[in-house]
């Protein structure tokens, strides 16, 4: 969807800006070119971040395709390019462009694996389990990948909130893995020297204990 003939749709947005709100209704959707956006949902009385989306990503397209109001906020992160396309824009792009329907397709179903997946991190009883694996679907998902590792910009505050544990035992687990070198702090958040080591430590915490003074 960035294409040249999309250029017209653009324009810039300033870290901070609200692209749209919960609640309200909907009829374009955005396109990322560059910058972040935070995905946020009011729960309660806190507002929960679901997502960091980033360049090529699509933002508010449900609205677009369910007619219903938006379910989540889209705020600037950092400043950024995005496309603006209408409902109408949209619907003629789809019919005229196989390629556009495939992606936005796939781009859904993504978003349906997404939210299976804080599902089941959800249901786990172990909360130190349910940081780790939280930590490791940010990395995924919204994660900055390079020879060194992955980085992920979230705080304490938000990864436990992502994953429904207190903010302390949140801390307790990072300050584990510091200890153990497979996370150290960035000016953003979070950097994983190695994904791979983090999912074997977290098996490692998911194996039945010995019985004590078994034969």
């Amino acid at each position: 969807m960035a294409d040249e003939p999309l250029a017209r749709f653009g324009r810039d947005f300033e870290a901070g800006e609200v692209l749209f709100q919960q609640g309200e209704p909907g009829d374009h959707m955005f396109v990322v070119q560059s910058g972040k956006v935070r995905i946020s949902k009011r729960i309660g009385n806190k507002e929960r971040t679901l997502a960091l989306l980033g360049h090529g990503e699509f933002v508010g397209e449900m609205a677009i395709l369910n007619g219903k109001p938006r379910t989540a906020t889209a705020t600037m992160v950092e400043a950024g390019h995005c496309l603006i396309i209408s409902a109408k824009t949209l619907e003629t792009m789809v019919s005229k462009n196989v390629e556009i329907a495939l992606r936005l397709i796939k781009k859904l179903a993504s978003r349906l694996d997404a939210a299976d997946a804080l599902v089941e991190i959800l249901m786990h009883q172990d909360p130190r389990v349910r940081v780790i694996l939280g930590l490791a679907r940010w990395a995924d998902t919204a994660g900055e990948a390079n020879d060194a590792g992955v980085e992920v910009a979230l705080s304490i505050e938000e990864l436990a909130d992502d994953v429904g544990v207190e903010p302390a035992v949140a801390a307790d687990v990072i300050a584990r893995l510091r200890r153990l070198k497979l996370v150290r702090e960035s000016a953003g958040g979070f950097f994983i020297s190695d994904v791979g080591r983090l999912e074997d430590f977290l098996e490692f915490l998911e194996m039945p204990a010995a019985p004590r003074g078994g034969k």
